[in-house]
């Protein structure tokens, strides 16, 4: 049996989230001729997005395809025709290695006898549907498992026979520009691969790393920039009042503005926001310095460095500071030297713009005395830092989201009083979260703005302890604060916002 939901809306398909693992099961020339597409499967019934709920034959070819019930719901025709095509027409152009163009050809798999090119795109082409951001190739004994990290999570996506495992592996080296006959050493490579439809193509850049492991090499794919673009400072989750801090400290024509926490609390994206918000305010000279470039942004100078010495950290800085910037973008400070010129940089008129790896923002004065800056450096350059978490937003369709009332335990380490007032919030599951209740990502922030009475406490060689003090004494909110506010507004659940803040 079929149903249809004739009262409900267009879907907007520009905010579902499909599970490819679904859609992909369907045959294309079903999708494009009957204008059907499965979204995802959830408690035994399948979802779809359809031109006509009431095409009856196409509803019953897609339960006798998948077994299960089916829950059609309208979508615009012209736009989901647009989604199809993206989602089943693979791009005809070969990837180009280390982003350069042109074709990446082996003649070790002339004939493709384990269709080892079709597979490989047909798991790139999955995991960029599915918004991943990595893709984990994990050999084991007899098998090969295929995860995605989407939202920051790990998900199966797919799990292979391990007679496929050497094909692919191989491919994907073909594609990132490796040695296919070195299998005892790690590697690394990239490539641009091309997808989307051909009245649409798009390109998204590929790193590419292998390491030896008992049952051959794994493989991490990392899909570069995928999302960033999508995101604004506005965008990002600051409070109304951490946001003005940050918009007042990037007017200032210099200083060194820091955004710290651990690998993929968001820094980078951070970043990004900023550079793109600076260049669209007035022209200015603006260059960065990444490891990896992981999003062109127009109007920007941006150097990368290279795995060897052509293109360190430190020369490119040497070198730029020729190049009178305006603001100079440093992916990450991570020696002596880098922050050397960073903080001299900052001196001399410039608006450097970096991220260090520190828990808070008041350590990260802690970190950088540690690195060897001097303090009454540190107090005459640093304007802001921030530090920063990214968790789980929860999907904020109407009806997706399932409430329940704070534990005592849950309010205590989120730091709030009067639990019976606190209602939060769970996922629940839609078709605009794939059935799994929620729906990307939101930031946690604590900001710090360098005035100067805390520049003369830096100077002064004051404690993370004082600083933060201080800071709370001004109504500051810490990374808790900002957790528990979000839990309290229902945008992320108890669960996910205690993962973040732990280390209090």
């Amino acid at each position: 049996m079929t149903a249809h939901q004739p009262a409900t809306p267009l879907l907007d398909l520009s905010r579902v989230k499909i599970d490819p693992g679904t859609a992909l099961r369907l045959a294309a020339n079903l999708a494009l001729r009957r204008q059907i597409l499965p979204l995802y499967i959830s408690d035994g019934q399948i979802f779809v997005a359809c031109a006509n709920p009431k095409d009856t034959a196409a509803l019953q070819a897609v339960e006798r395809t998948f077994g299960k019930r089916v829950v059609a719901q309208a979508a615009e025709p012209a736009a989901l025709r647009r989604v199809i095509e993206e989602v089943y027409r693979m791009s005809a152009d070969p990837p180009a290695a280390h982003g350069q163009t042109g074709a990446a050809t082996s003649p070790t798999e002339d004939g493709d006898p384990e269709g080892a090119v079709a597979l490989t795109n047909e798991l790139l082409h999955a995991a960029i549907i599915r918004q991943a951001s990595d893709i984990h190739l994990d050999p084991s004994r007899h098998e090969l498992h295929v995860r995605f990290r989407v939202d920051g999570v790990l998900e199966v996506s797919r799990t292979l026979p391990r007679a496929v495992h050497a094909a692919i592996i191989s491919r994907l080296k073909v594609m990132a520009g490796m040695d296919i006959a070195e299998k005892r050493s790690p590697q690394d490579g990239g490539f641009a691969y091309r997808w989307g439809s051909s009245a649409q193509p798009r390109t998204v850049d590929i790193r590419a790393a292998t390491l030896p492991t008992r049952y051959g090499e794994r493989m991490t794919l990392r899909l570069l920039g995928l999302q960033t673009a999508q995101f604004t400072l506005e965008r990002l989750g600051m409070s109304s009042g951490d946001f003005a801090w940050v918009e007042q400290v990037m007017q200032r024509p210099h200083g060194l503005v820091l955004l710290t926490g651990p690998t993929g609390s968001g820094k980078t994206t951070t970043l990004y926001a900023m550079v793109r918000q600076l260049a669209a305010q007035e022209p200015l000279n603006i260059v960065t310095v990444e490891d990896p470039i992981e999003y062109e942004i127009a109007g920007v100078a941006q150097v990368e460095v290279e795995a060897g010495d052509k293109v360190s950290f430190g020369k490119a800085l040497r070198s730029i500071l020729r190049h009178d910037p305006d603001v100079l973008m440093i992916g990450e400070i991570r020696d002596r030297e880098t922050l050397d010129i960073a903080t001299k940089a900052s001196l001399t008129g410039h608006l450097v713009l970096s991220t260090l790896h520190t828990n808070s923002a008041p350590s990260a004065i802690t970190r950088m005395r540690d690195m060897g800056a001097e303090p009454y450096l540190l107090a005459a350059t640093l304007r802001l830092v921030v530090a920063q978490r990214l968790v789980r937003r929860l999907c904020q369709q109407p009806g997706c989201r399932k409430s329940r009332c704070l534990t005592a335990a849950e309010a205590a380490a989120l730091g709030l009083t009067d639990t019976e007032h606190h209602d939060v919030h769970e996922p629940g599951g839609c078709v605009y979260c794939a059935g799994r209740g929620y729906e990307g990502r939101v930031g946690l922030f604590e900001v710090m703005p360098i005035d100067e009475d805390l520049s003369a406490r830096i100077s002064a060689n004051a404690g993370e302890a004082e600083l933060s003090a201080e800071l709370r004494r001004r109504g500051h909110q810490t990374l808790r604060d900002d957790a528990a506010a979000k839990v309290r507004a229902g945008l992320i659940t108890a669960r996910e916002a205690l993962a973040a803040v732990n280390y209090f």
